[in-house]
């Protein structure tokens, strides 16, 4: 399930919509989350040079132990500049981004001209106004991914059409975890009567990797 719902979005908005290239430098939101992690193994898969942005020490050091060659703390430091400082100035290619708020604009700015921004959700709670006058300025580009109009999950059903390309990325995903290049985490199982208790790990950010209901057969 892990693999079918964070790392197919993590796929989707690295391959399908920014089109993330070997050696390219990939900045990735919340990554110590359950999509974001996908998308630091997903990036080091690709041949990219990985960093992963996550709040706390902690988080920061999983981010690492998952493949990305550098951390952000962003409750000890400030995103933009450390970002700049890690790129040398030079600034990422690709943003992948399921936080939204005000970390999306900082990531946004650290974009090199010819960038990609990836909106995958909004975590944070705050949906963020994109400053038109950057993406004229650099020349970057903000793609969304809604990975529900792949698997049936939007008004119109489109499964058939998309058939083919969720074939192919699943086919690479699985094949890279059978190389070991992919590690699913989980950070807790819960009982289903316990839904609330499980949400509420997510949103006081205690869980790193995915959170899970247990349903009983």
């Amino acid at each position: 399930l892990h693999l079918g719902i964070s790392y197919i979005t993590a796929y989707g908005g690295l391959v399908w919509r920014a089109g993330l290239k070997p050696g390219e430098t990939l900045l990735v939101l919340a990554a110590a989350g359950a999509v974001g992690l996908a998308a630091v193994e997903i990036g080091k898969a690709l041949g990219a040079h990985v960093i992963g942005a996550a709040g706390g020490a902690k988080k920061c050091a999983v981010v690492t132990a998952h493949g990305a060659q550098a951390a952000i703390d962003y409750s000890a430091v400030k995103l933009r500049e450390e970002a700049e400082r890690l790129t040398e100035g030079r600034g990422v290619d690709v943003v992948f981004d399921p936080v939204g708020g005000s970390q999306s604009d900082a990531a946004m700015r650290t974009l090199v001209p010819g960038g990609r921004h990836v909106v995958i959700g909004f975590a944070s709670g705050n949906i963020p106004q994109i400053p038109a006058n950057i993406l004229l300025v650099k020349n970057i580009s903000v793609l969304g991914l809604n990975v529900g109009t792949y698997v049936g999950w939007a008004t119109n059903d489109q499964r058939a059409r998309y058939e083919p390309l969720m074939r192919a990325a699943f086919e690479r995903i699985f094949g890279w975890h059978v190389e070991g290049k992919l590690q699913p985490t989980m950070s807790e199982a819960f009982p289903l009567e316990a839904y609330a208790e499980a949400q509420d790990a997510i949103l006081a950010r205690r869980s790193i990797g995915k959170v899970a209901l247990k349903i009983n057969a």
